[in-house]
Order: C-alpha cells, then sequence, then structure tokens
C-alpha cells in the first residue's frame, strides 16, 4: 500500500477500488466542479482530467466559469469547457458541496444522473449527498482525497498532476495555516514535493504575486474595515464600483477574507463582495471557536467550520443588518 494510503480508512479505500474500476470500465467520463472555481476545484477536477487521459480515457472537465485571473497560471485551465457533454458514462463533480454550486451545469448534472453514473467526490462538512455514489471525507483540502483515488487508480504521479494537486492543498489550507491542517497534510504536500511539483513557484503564485488592480482594491478595501461587538467581528465590503475604479475583477479578492482576522480581538471575518446590484457573496472566516458552516447554512450556504460562504440578496444596508445579527450568535 502507498504511505499516503494509510490515511484512509478500508471502507474508504474500498470506494476509491470500486470507483477506478468504474473509470477503467468507462469510455468517456466527464469531470465538473464548482461555479467562481478556487484552487482546490481547479486543482481536484483538472488532477483528475489528466489522471484519466494518461489512462486513455476520453475525459472532459467543465466549469460554468471563465476562468480566474488569480488562476491564469495554471495552464490545463484551457482544457475547462463551458458544458457538460451529453454522452459521457460516468460524471464526476469535484470538491462541490451541492448540486446547486454547479451553477449553469446543476440542470445538465441532474439530467445525466437518469442514465449515467454520478460520483460525487469532496471534503465539505456541508455537502448534501446529491450523486449517485459519494465519497465525502472532511480535511484540509479535496485534493488530498484525489490524491488517493488517483493513486488508487495505479496512475503515476506526474509534474503536472503533482502540481495540480498541490495547487489545491495550498489554497484550501491557507499555506498550512488553517487549524484543519494535520500529519497526512504534510505528508501529502512531501509525497507531491517528491513527485515533481513547485513548491516555491506555486506559493508565488497563489499568495504572493498580485497585479497593480489588486493592490490598490486591497488598499482601498481595508482601508473602510468596520468592527462590531466589541471588536470581535470585523468585516469588508467590495463593490463593483470599487472593482472597475482600479480596473480588477472578483477574483482579485481572492484571501480578502483572511486579512481582518489578523487583528488580535477578531474571532469572525467577513467579506462581502457585491456580484451584482442587490446580490452579495458572502466569506466567512473564524479564528479559535464560532462555527462558519453554521452561521452559513443560517442563508443556505455551507462550507467548513473555519470557513465557509453564502449569498445574500437585497441592498447592502439590510445585507449587513441580516449578517451582523446572524454573527451575533456564535460569539
Amino acid at each position: 500500500m502507498t504511505d499516503i494510503l494509510r490515511f484512509f480508512t478500508s471502507d474508504e479505500r474500498a470506494f476509491f477500488e470500486r470507483t477506478a474500476r468504474a473509470f477503467l470500465r468507462a469510455k468517456k467520463i466527464a469531470v465538473v466542479t464548482h461555479m467562481r472555481p478556487d484552487g482546490d476545484a481547479f486543482g481536484s477536477a483538472l488532477s483528475l482530467t489528466a489522471a484519466l487521459r494518461s489512462l486513455g480515457k476520453d475525459c472532459a472537465v467543465c466549469d460554468e466559469s471563465v476562468v480566474p485571473a488569480n488562476l491564469a497560471f495554471i495552464k490545463e485551465s484551457a482544457w475547462i469547457q463551458n458544458t457538460l457533454p451529453e454522452d459521457a458514462e460516468i460524471y464526476v463533480a469535484a470538491d462541490c458541496a451541492d448540486i446547486t454550486r454547479l451553477g449553469a451545469l446543476d440542470e445538465s448534472f441532474r439530467k445525466a444522473a437518469k442514465n449515467a453514473l454520478t460520483v460525487n467526490i469532496d471534503h465539505h462538512v456541508s455537502n448534501t449527498r446529491f450523486a449517485k455514489e459519494n465519497f465525502v471525507r472532511v480535511c484540509s483540502a479535496n485534493c488530498m482525497n484525489m490524491l488517493g483515488l488517483i493513486l488508487t487508480m495505479g496512475v503515476t504521479i506526474d509534474e503536472t498532476i503533482a502540481d495540480l494537486l498541490l495547487t489545491g492543498l495550498l489554497t484550501d489550507s491557507g499555506d498550512f495555516a488553517h487549524d484543519d491542517v494535520t500529519e497526512e497534510t504534510f505528508a501529502a504536500a512531501a509525497y507531491l514535493t517528491a513527485c515533481g511539483a513547485h513548491v516555491s513557484a506555486l506559493q508565488y503564485e497563489l499568495f504572493r504575486r498580485q497585479s497593480k488592480a489588486r493592490a490598490l482594491l486591497f488598499g482601498d478595501v481595508m482601508s473602510r474595515m468596520k468592527f462590531d461587538f466589541d471588536d470581535r467581528f470585523a468585516y469588508i465590503v467590495t463593490t463593483q464600483e470599487a472593482m472597475k475604479r482600479v480596473g480588477a475583477d472578483a477574483s482579485a479578492t481572492e484571501g480578502f477574507v483572511d486579512f481582518p482576522l489578523r487583528v488580535e480581538s477578531v474571532e469572525i471575518s467577513a467579506s462581502v463582495m457585491e456580484v451584482k446590484k442587490g446580490q452579495y457573496k458572502i466569506s466567512l472566516r473564524s479564528k479559535s471557536y464560532a462555527d462558519m458552516n453554521k452561521l452559513a447554512a443560517t442563508f443556505g450556504g455551507g462550507g467548513h467550520v473555519r470557513a465557509a460562504g453564502c449569498m445574500l440578496c437585497g441592498n447592502l444596508y439590510d445585507v449587513l443588518d441580516r449578517l451582523s445579527y446572524a454573527v451575533s450568535q456564535y460569539l
């Protein structure tokens, strides 16, 4: 047994073996991930696609979204198409907690489920187990689950697959800073590094490189940071106007929510980003005790205990009022 697989239970390894056999029997497979993808979404979906193609499979990888600017350095993102093929034998949802998170591909996935095998591989505690076969294992990053599956498939982890998996691991572990980082997280990173992953280059792309537009937007947004509940709650607001003013897009706000959490008194931080008029994407983080998955679930969202998100609609002042009241219940 590959050393990495020791972190999985016998039932989890059995799931990987069944899924690997199904993949080997299939001729055409489609992999899809959630809308507004992050590094773990792309890392999960693209690494599995690369692994399946290395076995000679016809594999499409799909997402409804335009490739975010902060992930454009991933050259394999050019593989992504915006529609699901109708003739695949297996459809795999990667890093997706709920079928509605597939966005415009939601209905296509539901339709595919009528005549094909659907598989859901995820790490969110809020996962709704929407596929015929569901593998939900809470861990630092879904790419850790995907690594276990790819190894079980007998695929050699080359530099491309290693870089894709490490991209997801670095993203969702917060560069190993989140409190769900474990021995397995470091073991997976070490294994991928040994397989040729470019650790320093990925850390630069994910956490240090930024455009002038992002730098200007960051300064503007953070200068307007607000505090409440004896400074235990901090929130920031990014409007469409602010982004247009500096020439930034929504992907430039990736990671903004983590900054207010550095204030020593803050337990919960929130980023409120205007998606369009009357619609706001809420990103939530907590430091030590507040459950962000439960807080986000109040508004139909979800995620992890320390990191979650949801969408809120209405005028900004009403959104902030509703958010603040919900936050007050967890402080």
